[in-house]
């Protein structure tokens, strides 16, 4: 009981995080926004005992896409223009 509601709290979230980074402007915070959903896949991957999963993206899509794109902004501008 306490694991489903605490699956369906980080899917909640997960959703949010989202949604935020679609819908903002600042692309350096769309980046970290994408990274939380990526923490979140990783927590649940775990949950669903698939460590070697979870840790794979845990690597990949938080750390390693988050620096690429980090970078790539850090090149070029953070503000989405209209």
């Amino acid at each position: 009981m306490i694991l489903t509601i605490a699956v369906a709290i980080l899917i909640l979230m997960m959703m949010v995080f989202a949604v935020y980074s679609v819908e903002t402007k600042d692309l350096l915070y769309a980046v970290v926004g994408t990274m939380a959903v990526s923490l979140i896949v990783s927590i649940l991957f775990y949950v669903l005992q698939a460590p070697d999963v979870a840790m794979a993206e845990a690597a990949i899509g938080a750390g390693i896409s988050t620096a690429v794109f980090v970078i790539a902004i850090k090149k070029t501008e953070r503000y989405e223009h209209d």
